[in-house]
């Protein structure tokens, strides 16, 4: 079971005040192609793994946008962190 959960909305800003929809799409084709269990929501993207390298996913996210073209980006993100481990299904399974 993974120790950490993340969840991050990217916010980034655009060349010419374009849509930012698909600078959003390419910050998600990062966490797709990482290989880690993740669930796309309205409104952020949570992650399942190991703090170091949920980070790095974070981190390869910011560089793919400014290779985009976006001048400046913002994230939010929440992060939980358990030791004994933490799983998206288990936290959300009484809901389902």
């Amino acid at each position: 079971m993974a120790s950490t959960l993340l969840s991050i909305q990217v916010i980034p800003k655009t060349p010419n005040g374009e849509n930012s929809y698909p600078y959003v799409d390419r910050a998600i084709e990062v966490i797709q192609q990482s290989g880690l269990k993740y669930q796309v929501n309205p409104l952020d993207t949570t992650m399942e793994g190991e703090l170091e390298e949920l980070l790095e996913v974070v981190r390869k996210m910011h560089e793919v946008l400014v290779e985009a073209g976006s001048p400046s980006i913002i994230s939010q993100i929440k992060i939980a962190h358990s030791p004994s481990g933490f799983s998206m299904d288990t936290l959300t399974e009484k809901y389902r």
